[in-house]
């Protein structure tokens, strides 16, 4: 949304192509309706009233040709032509398998959130929630706010870095702000450092959770288990245009641009950093690829305070060593393709594993078991192929330009 706006200024067309249904992303899920004034708000309204064309439901699955996107949508296929391309592709959950984390009710964090958003009911439901990063607090304030009894806070980081992350908030008052805000909103709710899920049980779905903190054990009965550790930038789309990727994010200059002219990146894709990076980052971008770099110049000083933040942050919520532990012989790790941890540890890389136990080959195309066996062998993810996403043959399949629609940016 700030890169489209940002572009907008120029004499650009600007196509916003998303995969949800409506602006906002997961962080502004379902803002849009809200009428109060909120930093969300002020974008929308941005957006809105700039002339901005929107695709919504559309997944960029394949570029057959330098220049060309192809998007598919529940009602067909989208030919995206376009002369710059920024790519705000933003983050998922990483999840770390344990006993029992496919059962019905063991969710992701932002996964529960999401569906609480979309309608889920959850009062009086009891919830655990567990993992790691600032995101734990968030997704408990806001079910804590929808009538959730949230019985505790697992965070796996310890107390050492959580304090200097804490002082670090203290420089920044609109962070130390909110910080409080969410703490004052969940100071009836335990929150336990150096702490985490070792196994969820139940049958036919979640009844409890068993966790660990330093040499305690003990079992807390739940109707739902919101479980992330931490975030991790999606990366299939900018591998796929063939953006250099260093050291887990996507290669920018100053201006965002990645390695390939023309093509931008903004927002988590580049390093996990939050909102306001991700504001400031798709500014900078949106100005750049509209040819106005004195504008995007004045936005670099700001972008490297809350860069410094960005460092901070990953730093504090590093995953521990011990979490390698967690899965036994027979835990799953491949749910798409039901590979369980004992098979993985018969081969030393990913491309052995795949071909042999097809790990990765199912519908998620990887982005769960990829991460988690990246943790827990230190193996490497190598490539992407397309489709990104699952898509229909016809979506893959090139036709006329009469048979298909044609979008250009």
């Amino acid at each position: 949304m700030a890169a489209a706006h940002a572009v907008a200024q120029s004499d650009k067309t600007v196509l916003i192509v998303d995969d949800n249904p409506a602006l906002g992303g997961q962080i502004w899920r379902g803002e849009h309706k809200a009428f109060e004034p909120s930093p969300s708000r002020s974008w929308f309204t941005k957006v809105q009233t700039s002339a901005i064309q929107f695709l919504p439901g559309a997944r960029v699955v394949s570029q057959p040709e330098v220049g060309l996107l192809i998007a598919e949508t529940a009602n067909g296929r989208y030919e995206l032509r376009f002369r710059k391309l920024i790519l705000a592709t933003g983050a998922r959950e990483q999840f770390l398998p344990f006993p029992g984390w496919t059962l019905p009710n063991v969710m992701g964090a932002g996964g529960l959130q999401a569906l609480v958003k979309g309608g889920l009911p959850i009062a009086g439901q009891r919830v655990v929630v567990a993992g790691s990063g600032p995101l734990l607090l968030a997704v408990a304030a806001y079910l804590k706010k929808q009538g959730a009894e949230v019985l505790l806070i697992a965070e796996q980081a310890a107390f050492v870095r959580l304090s200097r992350f804490t002082l670090g908030l203290l420089a920044d008052y609109s962070r130390a702000k909110q910080a409080f805000q969410l703490n004052r909103s969940l100071r009836r709710v335990p929150y336990h450092l150096s702490c985490w899920v070792v196994a969820a049980e139940g049958n036919n779905k979640l009844e409890s959770v068993r966790l660990h903190q330093g040499r305690m054990v003990w079992d807390a009965a739940c109707d739902y288990l919101a479980c992330g550790y931490h975030l991790l930038p999606n990366l299939e789309l900018p591998m796929l245009l063939g953006c250099k990727v260093q050291q887990g994010n996507v290669y920018v200059d100053d201006f965002q641009q990645t390695s390939l002219p023309g093509v931008y990146a903004a927002g988590e894709s580049t390093g996990i950093g939050g909102l306001d990076l991700s504001l400031i980052e798709g500014q900078i971008a949106g100005l750049a690829a509209g040819g106005m770099l004195n504008e995007a110049r004045r936005l670099f000083r700001a972008r490297a305070r809350l860069l410094r933040f960005a460092h901070l942050l990953n730093c504090t919520f590093a995953l521990r060593h011990e979490l390698k532990g967690l899965p036994t012989a027979e835990t799953i790790v491949c749910r798409c393709e039901d590979v369980t941890f004992a098979r993985l540890q018969a081969f030393d890389s990913w491309r052995a594993a795949k071909l042999q136990t097809r790990c990765g080959m199912g519908p998620c195309q990887g982005r769960i078991c990829g991460p988690a066996t990246e943790f827990l062998f230190d193996w490497q993810v190598e490539s992407v192929r397309p489709p990104i996403f699952p898509a229909r043959v016809d979506s893959l399949t090139r036709v006329s330009e009469s048979e298909s629609e044609g979008l250009v940016a």
